[in-house]
């Protein structure tokens, strides 16, 4: 009886002592589950994501490219991308001959990427719609599609130096490759489950890492004004056959790049297609001998000066003599201008008489004014590999180049900084900085960065700005310019022709390029231009019957789009009518 009760009281001790065990690990589980469900749940979440889960990058849109109107120059559009999952492909020899010739490629290198140990990868990206149409008819196991942005072009070539190209992802060239950093989308990644081997689990779903933030474009061109430019440039290159043709366009008052542009250009939605050459815009990207548009650096710093005495009475005899080398003036084969006023040689662009106002400046002071007015060195413009020209250092500035320098001869220039030379003569002194990017905004509409007009610095008076207007206008109503007179109004500016230097460094006798740069309406300028027409191959060889009716046409054409009031005539003006 004894041996019972101690067995009882044994057998309840350990009853009590495994019911106490029980409920303690019973908490413990409880509290192990509590801590993996609830304080743990989101990491351990994401590692067995990260595990079962499988991603392909996918490029999101680009910001947009608008000009100063909000009307759309770039966009992008959606589009197809192939690709595979290789584990899920059942018979890569089949699916690789099927798909080679839908998707122009090669037989075995599609079979190579489909038999990749991969978890997926891209076969093709960016396909046409008739292309993916044709690919998903096929049905093919362990074909998917992702979905993607192609940059768009809406206006086919308009702009097209000036926005340049994307490659797959990113810009390539022009203000596309400029604000690479702005309007690149951000890399996404779609994720997909998969078993351990790979294979797409059904009833799926995907999920997309958030982009990087982007940013459109709002530019100073205008559309209207853009198509003005290139129309009349097509024009020219029918009409004369040139090797080249180019415009930009300023207001200057701002620096805003208005419009530029030159011919050949190309499409940049197939800009493989074309000659590289194409793709650079030449008034940002070329330098040449600028010609007789140059001379309007000297008078300007001959006025500003004192230097420039407009009755003064200069005897051309068609050349000048210098450290024993001959320098001719335009007019050399019929004796020269004869005796001329210091005023009429600006709209007579004589040689001889610019090579006299250079030596009354000297080396420094010449040398100071083309430095002013910004030559020699690159505007600072928002686009990419702007040539800086050459000008000749001091140490090299001999009698000989300060007279060549004189008139626009043995320097090199661009067209932008001789637009915005011209802008500083009408503007009252003031060299601005161009450029083509008003506004970047975010893609709620707020704007990131606005654009504000940059003086660089004072290079004239005022004074001396209102001369040197009155010079140029007189080069049209009565000089080199006639023909770029306007019916409706009252043009300036100042010619120029500047032989090509050949292969073998020597200037050639057959071709020129005929420029003209200079400004509209003259009583209130609203517009700089300048045209070029390089290498003629058509017609007359004179800027007069091309640079100069180029200048006249996209000149009118602007000013009436922007409603402008015609021009009451000048006494000057109706005594040539």
């Amino acid at each position: 009886m004894a041996d019972f009760t101690v067995n009882r009281a044994t057998v309840r001790r350990r009853v009590i002592a495994v019911f106490i065990i029980t409920v303690l690990f019973t908490l413990l589980l409880i509290g192990r589950l509590a801590w993996i469900q609830i304080v743990r749940a989101d990491e351990l979440y994401e590692q067995a994501w990260r595990q079962w889960s499988h991603n392909v990058p996918v490029q999101t849109a680009r910001g947009a490219i608008y000009d100063r109107n909000n009307n759309l120059l770039a966009g992008t559009t959606a589009v197809d991308t192939v690709a595979a999952v290789p584990p899920q492909v059942q018979d890569p020899q089949t699916a690789a001959e099927a798909l080679g010739p839908v998707l122009d490629m090669e037989v075995q290198r599609i079979k190579e990427l489909i038999t990749m140990e991969r978890s997926a990868i891209y076969i093709k990206r960016k396909v046409d719609p008739e292309t993916s149409e044709a690919v998903r008819e096929m049905n093919i196991p362990g074909i998917i599609f992702f979905n993607e942005e192609k940059r768009d072009y809406p206006r086919d070539n308009l702009a097209s130096q000036l926005l340049g190209f994307v490659g797959m992802d990113q810009g390539l060239a022009g203000l596309e490759f400029y604000y690479e950093d702005y309007l690149r989308g951000g890399e996404s990644k779609m994720f997909y489950p998969a078993d351990g081997r790979g294979r797409q689990l059904p009833h799926h779903f995907d999920r997309f890492a958030s982009p990087l933030d982007n940013y459109d474009l709002r530019l100073s061109i205008d559309e209207t004004i853009q198509h003005i430019v290139e129309k009349e440039l097509e024009v020219i290159m029918a009409e004369a056959a040139p090797e080249q043709a180019m415009a930009v366009a300023v207001n200057p008052h701002t620096g805003a790049i208005m419009a530029a542009a030159a011919r050949p250009d190309y499409s940049p939605a197939s800009y493989e297609k074309y000659d590289p050459e194409s793709w650079t815009l030449a008034p940002f990207n070329a330098s040449f001998e600028p010609g007789s548009t140059f001379k309007m650096v000297t008078a300007a710093a001959a006025v500003e000066e004192g230097l420039f005495d407009s009755d003064e009475i200069f005897h051309c005899t068609g050349y000048v003599t210098v450290n024993d080398r001959r320098i001719n003036c335009w007019t050399s084969n019929r004796g020269g201008h004869g005796d001329i006023s210091f005023y009429d040689t600006v709209g007579g662009s004589c040689n001889p008489a610019f090579i006299k106002l250079g030596e009354r400046l000297g080396k420094e002071k010449l040398l100071h004014y083309i430095e002013g007015f910004g030559f020699g060195q690159p505007t600072g413009l928002d686009y990419p590999a702007e040539s800086r020209g050459m000008i000749f250092k001091p140490e090299q500035f001999g009698p000989v180049e300060q007279a060549t320098t004189a008139f626009g001869h043995g320097v090199s220039v661009t067209p932008i900084q001789q637009a915005m030379a011209v802008t500083a003569m009408v503007n009252g002194g003031y060299l601005l900085r161009p450029y083509l990017v008003e506004e970047i905004r975010d893609q709620d509409g707020e704007i990131y960065f606005q654009r504000e007009p940059e003086i660089i610095r004072q290079v004239i008076s005022e004074k001396t700005s209102a001369q040197l207007i009155d010079m140029m206008e007189s080069v049209i109503t009565e000089g080199t310019g006639t023909t770029a007179a306007g019916d409706n109004y009252r043009l300036a500016g100042k010619t120029g022709t500047a032989q090509k230097v050949g292969p073998d460094g020597e200037y050639r006798t057959d071709q020129y390029i005929y420029s003209l740069v200079g400004f509209a309406p003259v009583e209130e300028p609203r517009i700089v231009l300048y045209v070029a027409v390089d290498g003629v191959t058509k017609g007359p060889q004179y800027g007069m019957y091309t640079s100069a009716p180029l200048f006249k046409r996209i000149m009118e054409d602007t000013l009436n789009y922007m409603q402008v009031a015609p021009s009451e005539k000048t006494d000057r003006r109706e005594e040539i009518d």
